[in-house]
């Protein structure tokens, strides 16, 4: 368990250099023209973080309390905390909601704790829970994406728009999920907006690459068939620059237009998706 804590821990660093002026190449292309027509994030069911206790000694007010005060990272201790919890069933809400506001409770007990109010509440604490999704802790960040996606919780937009430039990598692309297993196609030039997200790239000026959000990014905007994407499409995969996502652009462009490009190389496809375009041109 704890590694598996250090490992999204590490997921989370921010992957791209600071500097304020950079710029990814899309900008210099005139492929920026669909980012100006994207609006800000939606400022709709945004929320304030609850209130935390600093990290001070606290005195648990029953006995469930005092076992998510406890900080194991076994498995068989998290399987007794998930068991205990259900013995308890709405008796417990009240102990769930301590643990999850107040900062004394370790981290990974939260998440727990985020995710048993969940499966007790259903979807009567998808409210509650979408709180969280302003907490200074990326985890808890991070347990409010999933419970809301795990209650199928659409109306949430706001919110997933907003995580979509989250400082966590892993809260990004859990924001993307959402947005993707929920289908939410107003939310699809969000998405693209993701590519020119400094964060998403790493390396240093002058050498960034493209992560692998980047990608995944670039399908879901497929599969949510954002048509407005499909010209800035046409002009990367043809441009050997784009090389590295030319299969994700090739997936997208067939999932908006209807039309799979032909079995084959990438060549083949390029010049496919080429004469895709210039059919497309008016005169």
């Amino acid at each position: 368990m704890k590694i598996m804590f250090f490992m999204m821990l590490s997921a989370s660093v921010c992957l791209g250099a600071n500097n304020s002026n950079w710029k990814p190449k899309y900008e210099k292309n005139k492929l920026k023209e669909l980012k100006t027509k994207i609006k800000s994030t939606p400022t709709s069911q945004k929320t304030l973080s609850p209130k935390t206790e600093s990290k001070v000694s606290y005195t648990p007010k029953t006995p469930l309390e005092a076992m998510y005060l406890k900080s194991s990272n076994s498995k068989t201790y998290i399987s007794k905390l998930k068991a205990e919890t259900m013995k308890l069933k709405q008796d417990a809400v009240p102990s769930l909601i301590n643990v999850m506001k107040i900062s004394a409770f370790p981290d990974e007990n939260k998440w727990v704790a985020t995710f048993m109010l969940g499966k007790i509440m259903g979807k009567k604490s998808a409210d509650f829970i979408s709180k969280f999704s302003a907490h200074p802790s990326w985890m808890m960040r991070l347990a409010s994406l999933k419970v809301l996606l795990h209650l199928e919780q659409k109306q949430y937009v706001g919110i997933y728009a907003r995580l979509l430039e989250d400082k966590s990598l892993i809260v990004r692309h859990q924001a993307l999920q959402n947005i993707k297993e929920m289908n939410l196609k107003s939310l699809a030039p969000y998405v693209w907006k993701m590519l020119y997200n400094k964060e998403n790239y790493v390396g240093q000026k002058g050498s960034r690459k493209r992560s692998n959000i980047i990608k995944d990014a670039i399908k879901v905007v497929g599969e949510l068939e954002l048509k407005e994407a499909v010209t800035p499409m046409l002009t990367m995969i043809n441009r050997t620059k784009y090389q590295d996502v030319h299969a994700e652009l090739d997936y997208s462009l067939s999932k908006i237009m209807k039309k799979d490009s032909p079995e084959g190389p990438m060549t083949i496809k390029r010049n496919y998706w080429k004469r895709v375009g210039l059919a497309q041109t008016k005169i």
